[in-house]
């Protein structure tokens, strides 16, 4: 398998914390149920594979489940609005059950912190993946256009190779930016 290795990244050398890289082996086997093989066999290993359909669909996954999140702490908000208000509403009423309502308040609070800590970890995910697709979509771009100028080249054997080499010289000096 060593095209699938070269076609991977281990999941620890994505500059994720311990919960994120958790986060994602969870989330890519999530999303693998639904995609090839061969992410599910990287996800297992953990490690994510380099290929566009594959970053595309954890994208996809990750940013249906950032909305997911994103509803459910709306909900939550609402519901701690409701709370508020039943509590300034029945102020002389709760007297009996201004604990309990106390702790519902403190437990919806909570989840809503929990949540969006899960939101910050996996948008910090999702655009680690995003990186990784544009990155290979750009080197499956410069690879077909090299396919093409190569074999165009081959047919037409002119001065116009060592053009060749100058352009894939400018075309890595792009590669290595960061």
């Amino acid at each position: 398998m060593p095209s699938t290795e070269a076609n991977t990244v281990e999941d620890t050398q994505l500059g994720l914390t311990d919960e994120e890289i958790n986060l994602l082996r969870y989330h890519q086997a999530q999303a693998g149920s639904s995609s090839s093989r061969a992410a599910s066999r990287a996800s297992s290993q953990g490690r994510l594979l380099l290929d566009s359909s594959s970053l595309a669909a954890l994208a996809r996954h990750l940013d249906r489940l950032m909305q997911q999140i994103q509803q459910r702490i709306e909900y939550l908000s609402e519901q701690s609005s409701v709370v508020t208000m039943q509590q300034y509403d029945h102020a002389g009423n709760l007297v009996d059950n201004a604990d309990a309502e106390i702790a519902r308040f403190q437990a919806i609070m909570a989840q809503i912190d929990e949540l969006e800590l899960d939101f910050d970890r996996i948008a910090h995910i999702r655009d680690i993946v995003r990186d990784y697709r544009q990155r290979v979509e750009n080197l499956e771009r410069e690879f077909e256009n090299s396919s093409r100028r190569d074999h165009h080249h081959s047919h037409r054997h002119s001065h116009g190779h060592g053009h060749s080499h100058r352009q894939e010289g400018a075309t890595s000096g792009r590669r290595h930016r960061h």
